[in-house]
């Protein structure tokens, strides 16, 4: 006869009770939305070269910068300062500084160099929207005609609409529609929705807000 693990041993051992593990909750499954989420990261535009601009600038600091050379050479060869400078040396000593050719190129001046300085701290390459990446580090951009063409190719799917015009722009999606048939409300909200959810897909790092106008077409 075989004896009960749950009963005492015949030496007289305390009985041998069964190990139980305690019960706990298991952790819910993670959230594939929110893993993917959590997983793109937010971009910035590229830099631009500000290729034209360098040029302009550096064309005209070289040739001020070479007359002025030349002229300087000549002048400590023995031969006399060239007629320009020596216009330009006279007009700025007798000139007042509230004269209005002074204050204009005082004006011009500082246009100039706030330009300059608005260049020098922003990226330009203002058509690239910025769009989320699942790698940090990697920058990508898609260009604002490309934007408009997915909205719009999503918009003439709507029943109902004939003709869609969408301009993207930095902050705001403007869409116009020209309705041939349905309840123009209806049509409106379906094309709201659709422009959401299509504005969703291109994952730009800042979407814009969307506004939609629609209007019957009768001819």
């Amino acid at each position: 006869m075989t004896s009960d693990p749950h009963t005492s041993t015949p030496s007289g051992a305390p009985s041998a009770l069964r190990a139980t593990a305690p019960l706990t909750k298991a952790p819910p499954p993670p959230d594939p939305v929110a893993g993917e989420h959590d997983q793109w990261h937010r971009t910035h535009r590229p830099w631009s070269a500000r290729r034209l601009p360098a040029a302009l600038v550096a064309a005209v600091i070289l040739v001020a910068a070479g007359a002025a050379l030349v002229d300087v050479v000549a002048v400590r060869a023995g031969r006399p300062a060239a007629a320009w400078r020596r216009h330009l040396t006279g007009e700025l000593g007798t000139r007042p500084v509230d004269d209005v050719w002074m204050l204009t190129g005082a004006a011009v001046a500082t246009a100039v160099g706030l330009w300059l300085i608005v260049l020098a701290l922003t990226p330009g390459l203002r058509h690239q929207l910025p769009l989320r990446t699942p790698t940090p580090g990697v920058r990508a951009c898609l260009d604002r005609d490309g934007a408009a063409d997915l909205l719009r190719d999503a918009a003439m799917q709507v029943p109902g609409i004939s003709t869609a015009r969408i301009r993207v722009r930095r902050h705001r999606v403007k869409a116009r529609a020209d309705v041939r048939f349905r309840d123009l409300q209806q049509v409106k909200d379906d094309l709201t929705a659709v422009l959401h959810e299509e504005r969703d897909r291109l994952a730009l790092a800042r979407p814009p807000r969307i506004v939609v106008r629609v209007r019957r077409r009768t001819d």
